[in-house]
């Protein structure tokens, strides 16, 4: 029997893992709202400076899209929508950079942003969707273009594939290896995975393989290029069985923004030097949170309505 070749592990610190973002990338964002947010890199990124970049948010993209945007990082967004939900319905930083001009927004429903992800995934030029037909979306993008099904004679968009450098996702738990496993709804961060180049897996835990492999089917993205271990690594949005998001926190960069909206950045500048350019890391960024209201938040999740542990 032929030897099995030796797996690698692709753990990585933070730093390491940025270090393969270059400026004028385009990057995909996983989660969905204000849930399961790559944040260690998300801030990491604004600290080094990293700029023009492409951003692909989620179907509900985040209030981190909004802070990159904020942060000067983005020149080109492809999402049907960036906010808070509940916290803020349209984030304040996306919403001033678009009518302002400040960055270029590839107009598309959710609907079209997936099928751009599928085609790339499954190695096409394009996908023929029927939604969007009717609507004013193709009269704002011209990117998708209409055609008859040589077949059938019926009228059809066809939405062009979208190359991704970097899939940039939250998980629950992942292995050494990269086989990362969400604790909840995968949003599409699975077709994310699929779709790019690379993948960049943030994990509130690094577990065995043994333990990905008691239940394989709930592993969503296999193989990630990197690994970053970062508890609490949504925060201040929640993560999937493990804690609630930070309702103080998100309040605070709404504000924050808001106040930039309006034309003054003090608030926002005393936030980005709060907790962006001040902590040097992570654990630093966790420190400045403070250890009660981060058990707070992992005692609030457990604590709502229906919950069942995942493990």
């Amino acid at each position: 029997m032929a030897e099995r070749p030796h797996r690698r592990s692709v753990v990585a610190s933070e730093e390491e893992a940025v270090s393969r973002i270059e400026s004028g990338m385009t990057l995909a964002v996983g989660g969905f709202s204000v849930t399961n947010h790559p944040m260690p890199i998300i801030r990491n990124i604004i600290r080094k400076g990293i700029r023009r970049l492409t951003v692909v948010g989620a179907a509900t993209a985040g209030l981190d899209i909004d802070l990159l945007i904020a942060a000067g990082c983005v020149d080109k967004l492809i999402a049907p929508y960036v906010g808070g939900e509940s916290y803020a319905p349209i984030g304040h930083a996306f919403r001033f950079a678009v009518e302002n001009g400040h960055i270029e927004l590839w107009e598309c429903s959710e609907f079209i942003l997936y099928a751009r992800l599928q085609a790339q995934a499954m190695g096409l030029g394009f996908m023929a969707c029927r939604g969007g037909l009717g609507s004013s979306i193709p009269d704002l993008n011209p990117d998708l273009k209409e055609f008859k099904d040589p077949i059938h004679g019926e009228t059809y968009l066809a939405v062009p594939a979208l190359e991704v450098d970097w899939a940039i996702l939250h998980v629950g738990i992942a292995d050494q290896y990269g086989n990362g496993q969400h604790l909840g709804s995968c949003f599409g961060d699975r077709i994310m995975a699929q779709a790019a180049n690379r993948v960049m897996l943030v994990t509130e835990q690094i577990v065995s393989n043994s333990v990905i492999r008691r239940n394989p089917y709930r592993t969503s993205v296999p193989y990630a290029d990197m690994v970053v271990e970062a508890p609490f690594g949504s925060h201040p949005f929640a993560a999937h069985a493990c804690y609630a998001e930070d309702a103080e926190s998100i309040g605070e960069y709404v504000s924050a923004t808001a106040a930039m909206r309006k034309g003054d950045r003090a608030l926002f500048d005393a936030y980005l030097e709060k907790y962006i350019n001040g902590p040097r890391d992570h654990y630093e960024y966790l420190q400045s949170i403070g250890l009660r209201k981060l058990l707070d938040l992992r005692k609030a999740y457990a604590d709502l309505p229906g919950f069942h542990s995942m493990e």
